[in-house]
């Protein structure tokens, strides 16, 4: 058998064992079972390329459970006691933007990204789906819709034929649709994301016992690969497969993939510049993985179209003035980490950074909005005016979209639903939003039903 085992020794830097997709098998050495080869088969059945496409790229930062945008980037000074948030906001490197005293690095960087003030449109529903599609999770096409991750694998495929276009970072999460690195819809399995920390069940691959605790040692990695392909190719197998089978065999043999998930084998010092996580799940939110921006990073850097991942517990009913002030310091680091990363090696004209969650919070303290509760000192959900931060890959640096009302409740300037946010995303790197895709069933679908805000562009 062919797998890449997933193991949790301690303090390892990922929550579960690699799984290359849900539903992906490897069979015996005469790869006669191999599934990957029929994904592969689909992708040039649906049209996916592989490579020769550029290569632009998005890192999506899901803060599952929705941060609070008065507290952080929409502080509200002049707004009533019961509205005000207990923060300070601190200036930036740009005169005139403001944000939390808690979020120093990134106050460093504002001439990186844009502040939107203004996102408006979802619903009350803790789940990723609403910001990886900018759709409603519900009245639904047949085979669903798809995430932006898998709209870029079916539209640009891969930047590197030996590295999947989609990778989702999320781990399994007690509120599983949070664990949502984003669906393929009726685009199909061939545009689903490479997940690499959902393990723990029988579709995990293993290589001649190779575990992650062993990604450190690129040598004894790489003699196994070697080994392994010297094995097979006993006797001609490998020159016996079909086109698919072989560029399957080298994709799961490939050491590129294994190498940009090996973050120790960059300088320390870029290691220390994201920080040390905890691989620790909170409640029934994510770990705080420092590691995985980094990651990302690297992901990109080797030819990744679309990286997806989540970060800690956002939904504070209660102790904001306890719970916020580290939750932003810890968050703070990793994410200017991967904006300067990206900018010293020539990757943020190439590459869109965007962190979001599903809603922001209700701009009155301690009062329930959604029948949760909240203690005096807490926020409820709120998705009728929220925060995104995105930077990068032409987007207009140094700026803030939209305005929010004096209580932060509602947009009075420039509102921005998600759809408008994901053609946005989609015109940043290079595809038409109009572009028209076809589903299982041959019928056309449209990438978004929105157009880009051309303010956000440089």
């Amino acid at each position: 058998m062919l797998t890449i085992l997933g193991s949790k020794p301690a303090g390892s830097a990922y929550c579960d064992g690699i799984s290359r997709r849900n539903f992906l098998r490897v069979g015996a050495l005469g790869l006669g079972g191999l599934a990957l080869p029929g994904v592969l088969q689909a992708e040039s059945s649906v049209g996916i390329r592989s490579a020769g496409n550029g290569h632009k790229a998005v890192i999506m930062i899901f803060l599952p459970g929705g941060p609070s945008h008065q507290d952080m980037f929409d502080l509200k000074l002049d707004a009533p006691s019961e509205v005000r948030g207990e923060f300070k906001p601190i200036p930036t490197n740009v005169p005139g933007i403001q944000i939390c005293e808690h979020l120093p690095r990134l106050a460093r960087l504002a001439d990186k990204y844009t502040v939107i003030r203004s996102v408006v449109g979802m619903e009350d529903r803790h789940e990723s789906f609403q910001c990886y599609t900018g759709r409603l999770n519900r009245n639904q096409p047949p085979g669903g819709w798809p995430s932006m991750g898998s709209l870029l694998t079916r539209v640009q495929g891969a930047g590197d034929p030996s590295l999947p276009a989609f990778v989702g970072l999320a781990p399994k999460m007690g509120h599983v649709p949070w664990s949502d690195n984003g669906v393929a819809g009726f685009l199909g399995p061939a545009c689903a994301p490479f997940e690499i920390n959902k393990g723990g069940g029988k579709d995990d691959m293993v290589l001649n016992g190779i575990t992650l605790d062993r990604l450190s040692d690129r040598r004894s990695l790489l003699t196994a690969l070697d080994t392994f392909r010297r094995e097979v190719d006993v006797g001609g197998q490998i020159a016996g497969l079909d086109a698919y089978t072989q560029q399957a065999f080298g994709i799961l043999t490939s050491s590129r993939m294994v190498e940009a998930l090996d973050f120790r084998r960059e300088d320390p010092r870029v290691i220390e510049r994201y920080g040390k996580g905890d691989p620790k799940n909170r409640d029934d939110g994510a770990p705080k993985l420092m590691e995985h921006f980094l990651v990302a990073r690297r992901l990109v850097e080797a030819g990744v179209r679309c990286v997806t991942l989540a970060f800690s517990r956002w939904d504070h009913h209660g102790d904001i003035r306890g719970n916020l002030p580290k939750l932003c310091q810890q968050t703070d680091q990793p994410v200017a980490g991967l904006l300067k990363d990206l900018k010293q090696r020539g990757l943020l004209d190439e590459t869109l950074v965007v962190a979001l969650g599903e809603f922001g919070r209700s701009p009155e303290k301690g009062v329930s909005t959604s029948g949760n509760g909240n203690s005096a000192d807490g926020r409820d959900h709120w998705p009728y005016c929220y925060t995104a931060v995105i930077g990068g890959a032409g987007i207009k640096r140094g700026y803030v979209h939209g305005k929010s009302d004096k209580t932060g409740s509602a947009p009075t300037e420039d509102a921005v639903h998600p759809m408008e946010l994901l053609a946005t995303i989609y015109h940043s790197v290079g595809i038409d939003p109009e572009t028209i895709v076809y589903n299982h069933l041959n019928q056309p679908r449209e990438l978004v039903k929105a157009k880009p805000v051309t303010k956000l562009f440089a």
